[in-house]
């Protein structure tokens, strides 16, 4: 048995375990990275750039059968379904390198690839390694949650871990959850030539705005995918190629394969934290917002804290962790500025309030701004105008924003700025966008806001017209 001291260990070698151990080592301190599976986590293997490498298909099938409104004539793509698995693993491929073991060496990290487990408030073991840190990072991110749905044990299914390695293109794809996951999936392989239905047990896309999640689903009950809400699986049965799924209202939905995508579980199983006096709840480990546990010598971050599951909160979280651990300075999380989006077409995406939340927390003095995506030039030259922006706005401050539209993931990035930095309405509006570009829309959601206060005002229209009649 080997025994080490280290400055900083990180159990983890997901997005956030890796940012703490790149930034940690290079700062100086001495690092330990445990990872049991694969490098680069649940993001670079299974999730963020798999899905969004087959969404990315998807789009190029889509528009080959929908080339017409742009004067071009219709084609009926030829989808070679495991040529579109080939393209997702040469992108994780070519990603690799940049979470590799060897790169992390390279920095000067020692990466032991085994599971830890904790054998007392300040020691990790590791296979034949036991680890004694002065600061402890527990980044094991989440795995898919597989609900005890009587039935389930004896059919086959797909998870998020195992859909990409799928090489037979499915007939007719059920998926169980219609959260930001299960609907990625779903107009991806729909646009893949796949029959699809979507199976929820409440609203889909129920997390975000219901006014924006309705132009999404508008849009994907166009593309024939049926969705099935309400829908609370009670039993599944049948066999590889044909499974059904019966719901408790009796509804039954037939097909040839499922993917389960009800949602996700931290990992934290098999760490032993009551050695470490860590204390978990129903998501995951117990934290204050500085991302301390229990045992003030040990953090837990990302996914497996039990908040925000995305993969820039992860990387976010590590950066509290190394301005706290590292230099000994207060840092604490805020959630006010984190976005996020589904990358469905349109897509979805939110940060700070949602319209309700905002409504519940400040009452009357909200205003509502919004601008739909169909007076934008760009949109209309590229027919994608199904889209609308919604700012949630408290005395000329913006508190929320969500958006659904063409290049919604990209348009939220100018609010998570603002909102971070505290910024105005008349700051987004003193921006100049060229012309004509899709983030136009932020700048004219600012104008939305001020254009009552302008052209409706009759003081204003006062004072315009004593000055005209003054000037020479």
């Amino acid at each position: 048995m080997e025994r080490i001291k280290t400055d900083i260990l990180v159990i983890g070698a997901g997005s956030g375990g890796l940012s703490v151990a790149a930034g940690a080592v290079q700062m100086g301190a001495d690092v330990v990275l445990l990872e049991g599976h694969k490098m680069g986590g649940d993001c670079l293997n299974f999730g963020c750039v798999p899905s969004k490498a087959l969404i990315a298909s998807g789009k190029a099938a889509y528009a080959q059968s929908h080339a017409s409104a742009y004067g071009v004539a219709d084609h009926v793509p030829q989808v070679d379904y495991a040529a579109a698995k080939d393209h997702v693993a040469d992108v994780i491929a070519q990603i690799e390198p940049v979470d590799s073991q060897e790169r992390f060496e390279g920095l000067g990290v020692r990466v032991i690839r085994d599971y830890g487990r904790f054998i007392s408030e300040t020691e990790v073991q590791a296979g034949e390694h036991i680890i004694t840190a002065r600061r402890i990072v527990i980044a094991t991110g989440s795995s898919p949650l597989v609900p005890p749905i009587p039935g389930l044990d004896s059919v086959p299914y797909e998870t998020n871990e195992t859909v990409f390695e799928l090489r037979d293109k499915p007939d007719h794809l059920l998926i169980i959850g219609g959260g930001p996951i299960g609907m990625e999936m779903a107009q991806a392989h729909r646009r893949l030539g796949c029959d699809v239905t979507v199976i929820e047990g409440a609203k889909a896309l129920g997390k975000d705005d219901p006014e924006m999640a309705g132009i999404v689903l508008e849009q994907m009950r166009a593309e024939c995918i049926e969705i099935a809400e309400e829908a609370l699986a009670a039993e599944i049965r049948g066999q590889a190629g044909a499974i059904e799924v019966e719901t408790k209202d009796g509804r039954v939905f037939k097909g040839s394969h499922l993917l389960m995508a009800v949602g996700r579980k931290a990992n934290i199983d098999n760490l032993d934290l009551e050695k470490a006096g860590v204390e978990t709840h129903r998501t995951g480990i117990t934290v204050d917002d500085s991302l301390k546990t229990t045992n003030k010598r040990v953090y837990a971050i990302g996914d497996v804290a039990g908040g925000l599951q995305f993969t820039h909160v992860a990387g976010y979280h590590a950066g509290i962790i190394i301005r706290s651990a590292l230099f000994g300075l207060p840092a604490k999380v805020s959630n006010a500025h984190i976005p996020w989006a589904t990358y469905t077409a349109p897509e979805l995406a939110q940060v700070g309030l949602t319209e309700a939340e905002a409504r519940e927390a400040h009452g009357d003095r909200l205003e509502v701004v919004r601008f739909d995506f169909e007076h934008n030039d760009r949109l209309i030259a590229e027919r994608k105008t199904a889209g609308r922006i919604k700012v949630m706005v408290v005395k000329g401050r913006p508190v929320g924003v969500s958006i659904a539209g063409h290049q919604a993931g990209e348009l939220i990035n100018l609010w998570s700025l603002v909102i971070a930095n505290k910024l105005k309405m008349k700051h987004v509006a003193a921006m100049v966008s060229p012309y004509p570009t899709v983030g136009e829309i932020n700048k004219r959601a600012a104008g939305a806001y001020f254009s009552p206060r302008l052209f409706d005002n009759q003081m204003v229209k006062r004072v315009v017209g004593f000055v005209q009649r003054w000037i020479r």
